[in-house]
């Protein structure tokens, strides 16, 4: 089946990708997404934190935001993922471009009510910004829970587009005496560095950098 208009970039169209497999490991690997909305005709953008599950995309918020109000009502919304690889360095600044992998997802909102999946949501969350930390925090209490609200949307209206490679330069400025090529950008966990309560306190293995894990 071909894909819905609104998924096919305008620019680029060769670099989109609709296998659900490619789409599912950008949306794992990345920690936050943007969600846009209109709200008395005025549009917004925010970013959140999110995790993936099977075929539906996670947000948590407070009972009391507007922001997440808005969503429950199951308006349509667009949420986008991007992951910087490196900057790509032409020969010229019009050549210039970046690595990249994105995801831009069209959905509505649902609100999840089940107690029971709720606390899923939140485990897994947790464990995706911090990983393994959920079973050594304080639990949540049950109070917390109902504080906050867990939206999900469907991930079916759904496109990723990615770039990779060396600069495409064009042909007249190829032969020219000036560096291209590109500029790897990583994202990467450094040492964690303890509050003043906490000085005391072993760091838990979970937190440790992965190279001292199994020293």
């Amino acid at each position: 089946m071909a894909p819905q208009s609104h998924l096919i970039p305008s620019r680029g169209a060769k670099r989109a990708h609709y296998d659900k497999e490619a789409i599912y490991s950008i949306l794992d690997e990345a920690l936050f997404c943007t969600v846009s909305y209109v709200f008395e005709n005025k549009p917004f953008t925010i970013p959140t934190a999110f995790v993936r599950r099977e075929n539906k995309l996670y947000i948590h918020g407070s009972v009391g935001s507007h922001f997440i109000w808005e969503l429950e009502k199951g308006g349509p919304v667009c949420i986008s993922v991007t992951l910087i690889d490196a900057l790509v360095v032409a020969k010229s600044a019009f050549s210039h471009s970046v690595n990249y992998r994105s995801v831009v997802l069209f959905s509505k909102g649902e609100k999840i009510e089940e107690p029971a999946m709720k606390w899923n949501v939140l485990e897994w969350l947790t464990n995706k910004i911090v990983p393994n930390s959920w079973d050594y925090l304080r639990p949540m209490k049950e109070n917390e829970v109902r504080k906050t609200t867990v939206l999900a949307f469907d991930i079916d209206e759904v496109s990723a587009k990615t770039r990779n490679g060396m600069p495409n330069d064009e042909e007249e400025d190829k032969p020219l005496p000036i560096w291209s090529g590109i500029i790897p950008i990583e994202t990467s966990r450094r040492d964690p560095v303890p509050d003043e309560l906490s000085r005391d306190i072993p760091l838990p293995k979970h937190l440790m950098p992965k190279s001292t894990q199994n020293v």
